[in-house]
């Protein structure tokens, strides 16, 4: 990521705003995350410190953090020396990717004492440092290890300001100084001589330099210089977006190195920017974690349930020979005259075969030929309640695996904690997952649906989840309303909520690309959808969440696009 000391220089001068600002309330949502909100008169705002390893940064942010119940150690120390207090300057360290925040307070005995918050943000050695005025480190997040790290980073340490790596600072240096160094660089590569001579740097922005050199690197490379130097001052702040629009990186200049592969997203401020980008990616971790368990459990009952269904699968192919059962029990009985009791075969002519062929039939030597026939029989209507029973086990074995599909399709579209709290609820419900206390059943209300508004009016709600579908077919929904879904493919149910009206093909459309998009086969084109009304939507008695049967319905192909 181009969180760079170039990037950090832009934040420092917007967060300059902040100076004379107090602390009103300081919050620790992770072990390594820090949020202080700041007031004075006409400004609020949330700062968040960052020492997380790859999502390392400082910035204002208008998203709400989960805190714990109970604050951390080193938050409770942070509001001991830091609420109330007056912050006074905030400062970089050169080009280098470490920021201190100043602040003014009094201590226990009311002596005035400045302290400081320092923000190391050096990929996995980011850090967040309380130190006080004297220089003693109060505490950090990420305490050294005495016998592995050259820095002391611990309670009482005087703090040092991390190694320098001697590069120019462009801000402050002469361009043509800076610019025989880069051409004086033992490599052949343009972009790892900017890297190896410029100061706060990344290598994003260092190849983006060679690209705008081009070949005339002499001629050019001045030019190029100012205008990073310009951009670090004054620059444009973009993100860059894959084909899907997922967030792949960011720079305070434009990137035009990779052509049209990405696209680009332009923000007013690097807080907006840096906000979007890191709350994105922290919530799809976030996302990702907390539905690990459950991916892993719906992963296993699907094998199991394959597995299951595989050996019933079997046994059920090994009994479809079992009319030869019966037969051979009739043949013994037609030839009892002619079998030897202590027989281990009988010798007959088959007179279900047109051509009367002879067969041979297995016999139990310790049985009488008579009893050989009865165990044939025997055998035989064993077979065939196991075939009766089997194939009822299979059908339920199918369902099983179609309604954990489902409840798998639906966890991968889980954009919020809550999404995956519904999830595992509906297992819970399900059986699938151990309930550990007696909880108060949830409320449902229509502001946990995705809802959107057709061009005619109508109210358009989507379910995230099978418990959520049924509420919204089997509850909500009215006989005259519309109902849409995938056909044969796992996804949300959809309602047009019309009251019977006819819809126009444009809110057909609009419907049926909403259930497209919120199906298994959200990437594909042509999907086929399935819509009918309400009435003809039913859900048998015993059916698991989700699960419906309907009739009278029509079938439109769309490609799955953002609506609304």
């Amino acid at each position: 990521m181009a969180f760079d000391g170039g990037f950090l220089h832009t934040v420092t001068n917007e967060l300059q705003q902040a100076i004379d600002s107090h602390v009103d309330k300081i919050y620790q949502p992770a072990r390594d995350v820090l949020v202080l909100t700041l007031r004075k008169k006409g400004f609020v705002k949330r700062l968040v410190l960052s020492a997380a390893s790859g999502t390392a940064r400082v910035h204002f942010t208008e998203q709400k953090y989960d805190n714990p119940d109970t604050p951390p150690m080193f938050c409770m120390l942070a509001r001991k020396i830091f609420s109330s207090a007056r912050l006074t300057n905030i400062e970089q360290k050169g080009l280098e990717r470490v920021i201190e925040f100043t602040f003014d307070t009094t201590n226990e005995m009311g002596d005035r004492i400045s302290p400081k918050i320092v923000c190391e943000l050096i990929g996995n050695s980011s850090n967040i440092i309380l130190v006080a005025d004297d220089g003693k480190i109060y505490d950090a997040v990420h305490r050294s290890d005495i016998e592995k790290s050259d820095r002391l980073i611990l309670s009482g340490a005087t703090y040092k300001y991390p190694d320098s790596q001697n590069k120019i600072n462009i801000l402050t240096a002469d361009l043509d100084f800076v610019a025989n160094k880069i051409l004086n660089q033992k490599t052949q590569e343009l972009s790892q001589a900017f890297l190896q001579t410029l100061e706060g740097v990344s290598p994003l922005v260092c190849r983006e330099l060679a690209n705008l050199a081009g070949e005339n690197v002499y001629d050019n490379i001045v030019s190029v210089l100012q205008i990073l130097k310009q951009n670090i001052n004054y620059g444009e702040f973009v993100m860059l977006l894959n084909s899907d629009g997922t967030p792949t990186d960011f720079c305070y200049m434009p990137i035009k190195q990779y052509g049209g592969l990405y696209s680009e997203k332009q923000f007013k401020t690097p807080s907006q920017l840096l906000d979007f980008f890191y709350f994105e990616r922290e919530n799809a971790a976030r996302i990702h974690k907390a539905s690990s368990d459950i991916t892993k459990l719906l992963s296993n009952l699907i094998a199991r349930a394959n597995r299951r269904m595989a050996v019933r699968q079997k046994e059920l192919n090994d009994n479809r020979d079992r009319e030869d059962l019966r037969i051979k029990g009739e043949l013994i009985k037609a030839n009892l005259y002619a079998i030897k009791p202590g027989s281990v075969v009988a010798r007959v002519q088959n007179y279900y075969d047109e051509n009367l062929s002879m067969i041979e039939i297995p016999l139990d030597p310790a049985l009488s030929p008579s009893q050989n026939a009865t165990k044939y029989f025997k055998d035989y209507k064993k077979s065939c309640a196991a075939v009766t029973s089997l194939g009822a086990l299979i059908e339920n074995d199918v369902r099983e695996i179609e309604y954990l599909e489902s409840v798998s399709e639906s966890l991968s579209r889980c954009k919020t904690l809550s999404d995956i709290a519904e999830i595992r609820e509906e297992l819970s419900l399900s059986g699938y997952v151990k309930q550990t206390a007696k909880r108060q059943p949830r409320k449902k209300t229509q502001s946990q649906f995705d809802e959107y508004t057709s061009q005619e009016g109508y109210k358009i709600l989507v379910g995230k989840n099978n418990l959520q579908n049924d509420y919204i077919t089997c509850t909500l929904a009215s006989k005259g309303d519309m109902w849409f879904h995938t056909k044969n493919i796992h996804g949300s149910h959809v309602v047009v909520f019309c009251g019977g009206q006819e819809l126009s093909d444009e809110t057909i459309k609009q419907a049926a690309s909403l259930a497209a998009k919120n199906s298994k086969a959200a990437t594909s084109s042509n999907v086929p959808v399935d819509y009918t009304p309400i009435k003809y939507v039913k859900k048998p008695n015993g059916a698991k969440a989700g699960m419906v049967i309907y009739t009278t319905n029509k079938t439109i192909f769309v490609t799955p696009e953002d609506q609304l």
